[in-house]
């Protein structure tokens, strides 16, 4: 009986132990998620103080800011190939170290071609670490309910810098010089590479493919020409030039999913698109982050050049936004126990098209609080998608594909990223363009105040007196009707990614991955047993990266 006990008692305390190593190792986890969704934010505020003080072009401050999406979204998918093969940990902890090493150097270049070269940099050591955080989440937390919860905070961390980075990016900026925006690596990435190895166990794939060197070559063809025409395509650039280039990632990628389809052991089991659910998940994931940047592209000018706020004071307003997501994301845990995972995701969507509704109301209106509340709305829709959808896609592989999935799942965020920016800023443009009334005394400069709405406001101070201010207020005016017509196309495709998630993430095709990498993989038992038997290897041998 005292024997009983004794065990027992042993079993609940082992039980405890491991619960908090894996909510440390979380907390860890969390720290390169947050700083590289602050960058993805940040730079943008520091651009005036970059271009006056390395004196750089406009081409090459559209490089600074290009480079590092550009690269990030072509080696996501290897990565996360590589991190299946050599260890997630090993990955994050390169990842991490390198994206800290080359974050400095960026800080202290001393010209604009150096700076762009750091940033290309950057993105090849965080491509390397996020696939494994998520990759390495889905290993940790084998429990659904506590795998849904670690992915809700991860959501939350994504959400939370992209909205912290216009806060943090304002008080640095006012207090430090341009190059303080890339020192937040040193503060934030300590704790991981000092306490990672301990924290976080390693897992891999039990039985990974041969390097496939093509692949990896095909994949960067894909995805860089692609990112390169959307953006081509949004700053008005040479029309032949982007279409050439999405020509190219078609190609490209045709090649590059046939050379999946015919390999044993394939770099990125692309089979996973033909499940509903999966396939659904993914662009779930696409479409909420699309709707996320796709706000705050706009919300950043209107709120800084519309409304005279400093991008702190900017920030602080996106606050409630950010604490909607997290309070969503969490409770989606909860509520998934009484309504499927589809159905919520749906709801999610829904919410981002009524936040919509509400940003066409007040531009219409040019009320800041209705932007507050409008994001308030949107980052609840996102808590939820972003918790669920990534909760989907992980689910719907076998474990020691976890980065692969990751990979893909990343992916669907840099391209909703670049994609919110490009499609519904240029659209924002066109209508700008199209309605502000420039007078005739701006003469050269008329160019410069038909592009933007910075551009404008500036020609409108250096008029000055009545031509001036009837610039500014027509600049203004056509910003807002420009964010109306944006919110019409968000709204429309947020119902239709609301639609096609109904009807792709059924209750059947979401359940773990023990019960669906059969028709992914062959023998669920065999492989699970095997990444099992990896994963506690891995584990047993951790202080020996």
């Amino acid at each position: 009986m005292f024997t009983t006990a004794r065990i027992t008692a042993s079993r609940e305390t082992a039980n405890r132990a491991g619960a908090t190593r894996r909510w440390l190792a979380l907390t860890v986890l969390m720290l390169p998620v947050l700083l590289v969704a602050v960058d993805n934010t940040v730079l943008a505020f520091a651009v005036p103080q970059i271009t006056e003080q390395l004196g750089a072009s406009g081409t090459q401050i559209l490089w600074i800011v290009d480079a590092y999406p550009l690269v990030l979204a072509s080696l996501l998918v290897p990565m996360g190939s590589f991190a299946d093969r050599f260890g997630r940990r090993r990955m994050l902890l390169i990842g991490s170290a390198g994206f800290t090493a080359v974050s400095v150097l960026a800080a202290f270049t001393p010209s604009a071609a150096w700076l762009i070269a750091a940033r290309a940099g950057m993105a090849v050591f965080g491509a390397a670490l996020m696939p494994a955080t998520l990759s390495l989440i889905r290993n940790i937390f084998t429990d659904a309910t506590e795998r849904r919860t670690a992915i809700a905070i991860w959501a939350a961390a994504f959400a939370g810098g992209a909205a912290l980075g216009p806060i943090v990016g304002g008080f640095l900026l006012e207090h430090f010089y341009w190059g303080s925006v890339f020192l937040m690596a040193l503060p934030v990435m300590a704790p991981l590479l000092l306490a990672g190895p301990a924290l976080i166990p390693e897992s891999r794939d039990p039985h990974p493919g041969p390097v496939d060197a093509v692949s990896i070559a095909l994949s960067l063809a894909t995805m860089t020409p692609l990112v390169f025409g959307i953006k081509t395509f949004a700053s008005g650039g040479s029309p032949v030039i982007a279409t050439s280039a999405v020509i190219l990632a078609v190609v490209a990628g045709t090649t590059f999913v046939r050379r999946q389809l015919g390999r044993a052991n394939p770099m990125l089991d692309v089979r996973l698109f033909a499940r509903p659910a999966f396939t659904g998940a993914v662009l779930a994931n696409l479409l909420a982050i699309f709707s996320m940047v796709g706000f705050l592209f706009f919300v950043s000018q209107h709120l800084q050049l519309v409304s005279g706020l400093s991008p702190m004071a900017a920030g602080v307003m996106l606050l409630p936004g950010l604490g909607a997501s997290v309070v969503t994301g969490l409770l989606a845990v909860r509520l998934v126990r009484f309504m499927t995972p589809g159905a919520l995701i749906t709801l999610g969507l829904l919410l981002n098209a009524a936040a919509y509704v509400v940003v066409a109301a007040a531009a219409y209106m040019a009320s800041d609080i209705g932007l507050m509340l409008a994001f308030a709305i949107l980052g609840a829709g996102i808590g939820v998608a972003e918790t669920l959808s990534n909760d989907v896609i992980l689910s719907s592989v076998p474990s020691h594909k976890a980065g692969a999935a990751s990979a893909i799942s990343e992916t669907a965020y840099e391209t909703g990223s670049v994609l919110g920016t490009a499609v519904l800023g240029s659209i924002l443009g066109f209508v700008y363009s199209s309605v502000v009334s420039v007078p005739a005394v701006a003469g050269d400069a008329a160019s410069a105040a038909r592009e933007t709405l910075a551009g404008g406001l500036g020609v409108a101070s250096s008029l000055g007196g009545p031509e001036g201010a009837a610039l500014a207020d027509s600049a203004r005016h056509a910003f807002d009707m420009g964010s109306i017509a944006t919110s019409a196309l968000a709204f429309v495709l947020m119902l239709g990614a609301a639609f096609l998630v109904h009807k792709t993430i059924r209750p059947s095709e979401t359940g773990e991955a023990s019960a669906t990498v059969s028709t992914c993989d062959g023998d669920a038992a065999a492989e699970a047993a095997a990444t099992d038997a990896t994963t506690s290897e891995d584990a047993a041998a951790g202080s020996r990266i």
